[in-house]
């Protein structure tokens, strides 16, 4: 029943029994079903035979109760019935997979736990709900199979797609508009073995709190990306996997030089922020608004900054290169695993050295690295054998800080997600290299003292913020 983090485990199934309001309101967690009965574990210093006549009402079935320790209790609400606010009690809702309100409820409750995803899925014998949070997958729910095409119907008419096109995937989007919560979603549905998937992305409108100076980067490494943002012409690139924050270091550079003075455009898919006084454009290759025309559009309206959502085509590079040789300052993204991979990425699009050489400003890499929870992080001394076996440090460490897990950070021992960047300004000696088409370059790297991603997230662990987990990926950069 009890695991050694003092929380009791509950399946995905279980855990639709009861809604949160509901488990926090009871003090209860569900223990089984059994034919005709409900188990629940109930906490120890409850009123047990009007909470189980209650539950009964509620819930229709017969309930027994087991009473537990009203620590394990308050333990596992907290992890697996997350609220964000427990004094103000909402209205309760019946949780069903084909109901409106279930799909209003799943997308608010990942809006509140702060979650970028929410993936429903149907295999041959059940259906899932999961949801992105920190980067990582967490089941919610379970959802009746015999209910699943409902609620995929429901969502294909909020965001106005074709409920009868079930063999091809569709794109589409919501704006939702509940209870004071106001922002996009961005749906994606494809066609499975078993029936349609949909992932629901939540969109933050909302760049009013993006900082450049809270993201995450060193003063080193900030002010060199700053000398890049100030120059009036040439491209700012920044790499990265899908997830890495990408799209919000560029917002965070665009309410800087978001002025009067200026004229913004930005071509986006999807257009993840709002931000006044920016002319943003939503990509549609549907009818042919792709990065490329867009581009060519936007040198006809007299632009002082261009932001590209990402160079992903021989067509779209060129067009950046040709925009900032015309004096414009380019900004963009590219898949790259590394700031001067990005170099190599464009040469192999077909870009000549000589003209990238002449255009690149500054080149980045960045990753989110979850943070440990500072209210539950355990400080442990540290053998350097958990090290990859390739991997050297320049410094020893003799402890290390790792997750444990609290009420604080819904037992997951992390609580929120820092960037690390690698920022590569581009000067006289590298852009030489550039134009040899010369790959290794740590050395000069050194002499300039520019730390690499891997340094940054080391100097990340060092200082106790995150895990060894958190950089191992990183390590092998």
């Amino acid at each position: 029943m009890e695991t050694e983090q003092g929380y009791i485990t509950l399946s995905a199934d279980l855990m639709q029994v009861l809604t949160p309001e509901q488990a926090w309101h009871y003090r209860v967690v569900p223990e089984a079903r059994k034919a005709g009965t409900l188990g629940f574990f109930v906490d120890e210093q409850a009123e047990r035979q009007a909470v189980e006549q209650e539950l009964e009402m509620i819930l229709g079935r017969r309930i027994s109760l087991t009473a537990v320790a009203s620590a394990t209790i308050e333990r596992t609400l907290a992890k697996y019935f997350p609220q964000q606010n427990r004094q103000h009690v909402q209205e309760k809702k019946t949780v069903a997979g084909g109901s409106e309100d279930f799909l209003l409820r799943l997308i608010k409750e990942a809006k509140t736990l702060g979650s970028s995803d929410i993936h429903l899925e149907i295999y041959e014998a059940r259906c899932r709900v999961r949801i992105r949070i920190d980067g990582l997958m967490v089941e919610r729910y379970l959802v009746d199979k015999k209910d699943y095409p409902a609620t995929v119907n429901k969502i294909k008419i909020m965001a106005n797609l074709d409920i009868a096109e079930k063999r091809l995937p569709q794109d589409g989007r919501i704006f939702f508009s509940r209870d004071g919560h106001k922002f996009d979603i961005r749906v994606s549905v494809v066609p499975t073995l078993f029936g349609e998937k949909v992932v629901l992305r939540l969109l933050n409108n909302d760049a009013t709190n993006i900082d450049i100076h809270t993201l995450g980067f060193s003063n080193f490494d900030l002010e060199h990306y700053l000398e890049g943002v100030k120059r009036p012409n040439g491209m700012l690139l920044i790499s990265g996997p899908t997830g890495s924050g990408k799209t919000t270091t560029l917002y965070a550079t665009l309410k800087l030089l978001n002025k009067e003075s200026r004229n913004i455009l930005t071509i986006e898919d999807p257009i993840e922020y709002t931000l006044e006084g920016v002319n943003q454009v939503q990509l549609r290759e549907n009818i042919g608004l792709d990065f490329a025309s867009a581009m060519r559009t936007f040198l006809r309206q007299d632009p002082d900054v261009i932001m590209v959502g990402e160079i992903r085509d021989t067509a779209t590079a060129n067009m950046a290169i040709r925009a900032s040789l015309t004096g414009h300052l380019v900004l963009s993204t590219i898949h790259t695993n590394s700031a001067w991979g990005t170099v190599a990425r464009l040469i192999d699009m077909g870009v000549p050295p000589y003209l990238l050489a002449n255009t690149l400003n500054t080149s980045v890499a960045q990753r989110l690295l979850r943070l440990l929870c500072p209210h539950c992080k355990r400080k442990q001394p540290f053998d350097e054998k958990l090290f990859p076996r390739h991997y050297r440090p320049r410094r020893p460490v003799q402890v290390h800080w790792t997750a444990q897990g609290c009420e604080q950070c819904y037992f997951t021992g992390y609580r929120g997600r820092k960037a690390v960047y690698e920022v590569i300004p581009i000067d006289a000696e590298l852009a030489e290299k550039i134009k040899r088409s010369e790959f290794s370059i740590d050395e000069a790297l050194e002499q300039k003292h520019i730390k690499s991603l891997t340094e940054n997230a080391y100097d990340l662990f060092e200082r106790g913020e995150t895990s060894l987990e958190e950089i191992y990926p990183l390590l092998f950069c």
